[in-house]
C-alpha cells in the first residue's frame, strides 16, 4: 500500500470514528410550538405551510434548510404544533431559546403498565344484562370510536369480529396502513391500525419488531379488547376464567396505535399517535403506560408526551383516560397525574385461582396458581430450598431465585422446590429452571416487600405463590423438620370472594408530588387477574421458550384498569353525547363505590383500610354513571387558568391556545379548579374553596351532608341547591378549618355528598392541616 492510500485509509477511519461519536451525541428531542391557528378542517396545503415552517424554524438555529429536513422525522401539523428531530444537545438548547418555542423535550421511554369484570360491576348477573344496566343505556358503545395508544393488535382474535356491524362512520378519517405482509387490515369493527416508530428506531432500533400495527407482545391487543372487544364465548386461558369475553363497550369501533415497541414508548412516537388519533376522528383515547416515577413538579409539564398529547386531546372533545402506574403501594408514586385526564388505579374482583400447599405437619397454607397439573394428592414430596441447590458456578442469590441452569438435578431432582420472588427472572421462567433440572413443583414465596401480593401464573408445573408470612411460616416448618415434605394441588377458580374489591397492592397511590393540588388517582376499575385478547406471537407467559399459545390471556396491572374505565368513557359518549371529558369524568368518580360486597370500607390486600389516596373517588359503578344527577364541569379555558395558577404565563398560553387565551391579571387559587374531588395539600389556619354544579337531570333540591376529616372543621355555603331545569348551574363553597390540637397528623380525608333522596353526588375531602 502506498503512503497515500495508507494516509486515506487512515483519514477515513479516523472520520468513521469521529462521525459515530458525534452520531452517538445526537439524541431526538420535540420542539413544542404550541397550537396551530387552523381547525381540524385545515386543508393539505395549510398542513404543508406548517411543515414547511417548522423546517424554517429549525434552519435558523443550524444554518442549512437541508439540514433542518434531514433533522425533522415527525412534523405535528394537525392539533399539535411542532416537530421532532434528531439534535445534539448543543443545538436543543438554543432551539428552547428561541422566542417561537413553548418548551423543547428529551426523548424518553416511557413504560407499559403491564371476563368477569364487567359481571363485577353489576353491568350484568350471571351472563345476563340487567334493565339498568348503562350497556343498555348506551346500546352497547355503538359508533363510538376507542384508539388505543398501545403494542399493536392482533386482528385475527375473535375479539375485534365485525360480523353484523354496520358501516364505518363517515366521520371516521382513520386507516389500516400497514404495507408489509401480515400487516394489520381493518375491518367494520377495527376501523384503524397504525404504526410510530421513528423515535424508537433512533433510540433503540432493536426493540422495533418490524413495520407493521400487529400485536406481538400481547399487551395492546389485551387493552384494547378490555375497552372495546366483542361478546366472545367459551374464552379461557388454558381452561381457568372460562366463560364469555367481552369489552366494556362491545359495540364500539376500535384502533390500533402501535407507540410501543418491546414493552417501550418513545416520546415522540407516542405525541405522533396522540396526534393521528385526535385527527381520525377518535372519541376516547386510552393510555396504559407512563413514566417509571412522577413528575419532579408542575414545571416539568410539558417534557413529558402524554401531559402535553392528553390536553391537545380534551382541547379537541376527546376524553382521554390512563394507567395510574405500577410503582405501589409506595404514596407518592402516581404517573399521568394531569387534571385533563382520567388516571386509574387497579382493584381486584370477586374470583381468585386458589391452590393449596399440605405440609408434611398436616399444616396448610393457600397458594395462588393458573396450573392445574395433579402432585397425587395421596403423596407428599420432599421439599427443599432453591438456595441449599446451587451449582458450583452459580451464586446462592442466583440460585434462590431459580435461575435457569443454577440448580443442581442431582439435589432438585422429584422434589418441591422453593424459589423466592424477584430477581428480575419472569416467575414462570423460575418453573421452567425447576422442570428442567428435575424438580417435581414449585413454591414461589413473597419477600419482605412482596408482603402479601400475589399472581396466578400459567406454570408449567404444579406450582403456586404465596404470601410472606405464609413463606415465613414455611421456612420455619422446614428449618423444624429434617426431612420437609409437602404436596401442591390443583388450582380452581373460586368466585364470590368476600371483601371484594380490595386495592391491588402494585398500584401506584398518591399524593401526587407533582400536583398536590389533584386528588390522584380519580377512580380504581378492575386490574388483577383480568381474562382478555391476547396475540398468536408469544405464549401469555411472556417467555420465550414457553411455546404454548392461547388466544386469551390473563393479566394484571394498571394497563388492565385503565381500558375498563375508557370502556364506560365510551359507553357514557354514546349514551351522553353532549357531555364533555370533564362531566364524563366527574359522573363516573361521584357515583363510584368506596365500599367491598362485605358492606365493609374497601382495604389494601394486606386488610387495612384503603384512603382515596390508593382508589382515588372509590371503585367504579358505570350503571350510575349514565345517571348522576350533578356533573362537575370543566372548559379548555378553565384548564388554561389552572396552568397560568400553576405560573405558566400569558405568552405560553396563547400558544397553547392559538392565541384565543390571556391569563387573567390574578389567576384563582389552583385548589379551585372545578374538579369532583377536594384537595387543600398545605391548609394553613383556613381555606375556603369553590365549586360548581350543573344539572344533568331532572329539577330537584339537593341538600348537603358531609363528613370532616379528622381534626378539621368544615363547612358548607349554601347548604341547598335548587335546581328548576337540565343545565342550570349553581356554586357554593367549601371552607375547611384546622383545629390547633389536632396538628401534624399529615393528610386526612373526609366526604361531601349532595342528594335530592335519589342521586348522591360523593366528593372526596383530604387535607394537611399544617397550622
Amino acid at each position: 500500500m502506498s503512503g497515500q492510500a495508507l494516509f486515506l485509509t487512515v483519514a477515513l477511519l479516523v472520520c468513521a470514528a469521529e462521525c459515530r461519536l458525534v452520531q452517538a451525541w445526537k439524541k431526538s428531542y420535540v420542539v413544542y410550538l404550541g397550537a396551530h391557528a387552523y381547525g381540524p378542517d385545515a386543508s393539505v396545503e395549510d398542513h404543508a405551510r406548517a411543515t414547511e415552517s417548522h423546517y424554517e424554524l429549525l434552519r435558523s438555529v443550524l444554518g442549512s434548510k437541508q439540514m433542518a429536513k434531514d433533522a425533522i422525522f415527525y412534523s405535528y401539523t394537525r392539533n399539535i404544533n411542532g416537530f421532532a428531530a434528531y439534535l445534539d444537545h448543543e443545538i436543543a438548547t438554543r432551539m428552547a431559546r428561541h422566542p417561537e418555542v413553548v418548551t423543547v423535550m428529551e426523548s424518553k421511554m416511557l413504560k407499559l403498565h403491564t371476563t368477569r369484570s364487567w359481571d363485577f360491576m353489576d353491568m350484568e348477573r350471571d351472563g345476563h344484562i340487567l334493565p339498568d344496566s348503562i350497556w343498555k343505556h348506551a346500546k352497547f358503545g355503538q359508533n363510538v370510536i376507542i384508539a388505543n395508544l398501545d403494542s399493536g393488535v392482533w386482528p385475527e382474535s375473535h375479539s375485534f369480529s365485525d360480523e353484523g356491524m354496520d358501516e364505518v362512520p363517515k366521520r371516521w378519517k382513520g386507516s389500516c396502513t400497514d404495507s408489509v405482509k401480515y400487516g394489520v387490515p381493518c375491518n367494520k369493527k377495527l376501523i384503524g391500525a397504525k404504526f410510530f416508530n421513528r423515535d424508537m428506531l433512533l433510540s433503540n432500533p432493536a426493540a422495533v419488531d418490524g413495520n407493521w400495527t400487529r400485536d406481538t407482545e400481547g399487551h395492546g391487543t389485551h387493552t384494547l379488547s378490555t375497552a372495546g372487544g366483542r361478546f366472545v364465548p367459551r374464552a379461557s386461558l388454558f381452561g381457568y376464567a372460562n366463560g364469555t369475553a367481552k369489552g366494556g363497550a362491545p359495540r364500539a369501533r376500535v384502533a390500533a396505535y402501535k407507540v410501543c415497541w418491546s414493552g417501550e414508548c418513545a416520546t415522540a412516537d407516542v405525541l405522533a399517535g396522540f396526534e393521528s388519533a385526535v385527527h381520525d376522528g377518535a372519541d376516547v383515547i386510552s393510555v396504559s403506560f407512563g413514566q417509571d416515577a412522577p413528575l419532579a413538579d408542575a414545571n416539568s409539564f410539558f417534557h413529558e408526551p402524554v401531559t402535553l398529547g392528553s390536553l391537545h386531546a380534551t382541547i379537541h372533545g376527546v376524553a382521554v383516560v390512563c394507567s395510574a402506574g405500577n410503582s405501589g403501594p409506595f404514596e407518592d408514586t402516581v404517573v399521568n397525574a394531569a387534571p385533563w385526564v382520567t388516571t386509574v388505579a387497579a382493584s381486584t374482583v370477586d374470583r381468585d385461582f386458589p391452590n393449596q400447599i399440605t405440609l408434611g405437619n398436616s399444616a396448610q397454607m393457600k397458594g395462588m396458581s393458573l396450573e392445574s397439573s395433579d402432585l397425587h394428592s395421596d403423596k407428599l414430596f420432599p421439599v427443599i430450598n432453591a438456595s441449599s441447590a446451587a451449582l458450583p458456578n452459580c451464586t446462592a442469590n442466583l440460585a434462590t431465585n431459580c435461575a435457569m441452569g443454577c440448580l443442581d438435578s442431582g439435589k432438585v431432582k422429584g422434589k418441591i422446590v422453593v424459589c423466592v420472588r424477584g430477581g428480575d427472572i419472569p416467575r414462570v421462567m423460575k418453573g421452567m429452571a425447576v422442570l428442567s433440572a428435575g424438580g417435581v413443583g414449585m413454591i414461589l414465596a413473597n419477600g419482605e416487600m412482596d408482603g402479601d401480593d400475589v399472581e396466578a401464573d400459567p406454570h408449567v408445573l404444579p406450582a403456586t405463590m404465596i404470601t410472606y408470612s405464609e413463606a415465613v411460616s414455611l421456612y420455619k416448618y422446614m428449618a423444624s423438620s429434617s426431612e420437609p415434605m409437602a404436596n401442591i394441588s390443583p388450582s380452581k377458580t373460586e368466585l364470590g370472594v368476600k371483601n371484594s374489591p380490595s386495592m391491588a397492592a402494585f398500584s401506584s397511590r398518591g399524593p401526587s408530588g407533582t400536583l398536590p393540588f389533584m386528588l390522584k388517582p380519580d377512580i380504581a376499575a378492575p386490574g388483577v387477574d383480568i381474562l382478555a385478547a391476547f396475540t398468536q406471537y408469544v405464549s401469555p407467559t411472556e417467555v420465550s421458550a414457553d411455546k404454548r399459545r392461547s388466544e386469551y390471556a390473563i393479566m394484571s396491572g394498571t394497563s388492565m384498569a385503565c381500558p375498563h374505565v375508557s370502556g364506560v368513557v365510551a359507553l357514557l359518549k354514546a349514551a351522553r353525547p353532549e357531555w364533555s371529558p370533564a362531566a364524563m369524568r366527574s359522573a363516573i368518580m361521584t357515583t363510584a363505590r368506596t365500599q367491598d360486597n362485605t358492606g365493609a370500607p374497601m382495604r389494601e390486600q394486606d386488610g387495612k383500610e384503603a384512603t382515596a389516596f390508593a382508589y382515588g373517588a372509590g371503585n367504579v359503578h358505570p350503571n350510575r354513571a349514565v345517571d348522576p344527577g350533578l356533573v362537575y364541569d370543566i372548559t379548555p379555558n378553565d384548564y388554561f387558568t389552572f396552568l397560568c395558577s400553576l405560573g405558566f404565563t400569558t405568552k405560553d398560553l396563547s400558544r397553547l391556545s392559538a392565541g384565543k387565551f390571556a391569563c387573567p391579571a390574578k389567576p384563582p387559587p389552583m385548589e379551585d379548579l372545578n374538579y369532583p374531588s377536594i384537595v387543600v395539600p398545605a391548609l394553613r389556619h383556613t381555606m375556603t374553596l369553590k365549586r360548581k354544579l350543573r344539572n344533568v337531570g331532572q329539577s330537584g333540591t339537593y341538600r348537603a351532608s358531609w363528613r370532616a376529616p379528622f381534626g378539621i372543621n368544615m363547612t358548607v355555603d349554601p347548604t341547598v341547591l335548587v335546581f328548576q331545569k337540565a343545565g342550570e348551574e349553581k356554586e357554593f363553597n367549601v371552607t375547611v378549618a384546622s383545629q390547633k390540637d389536632k396538628l401534624g397528623r399529615g393528610y386526612v380525608f373526609g366526604k361531601l355528598v349532595w342528594s335530592d333522596g335519589i342521586h348522591y353526588v360523593r366528593s372526596p375531602v383530604v387535607v394537611n392541616a399544617l397550622d
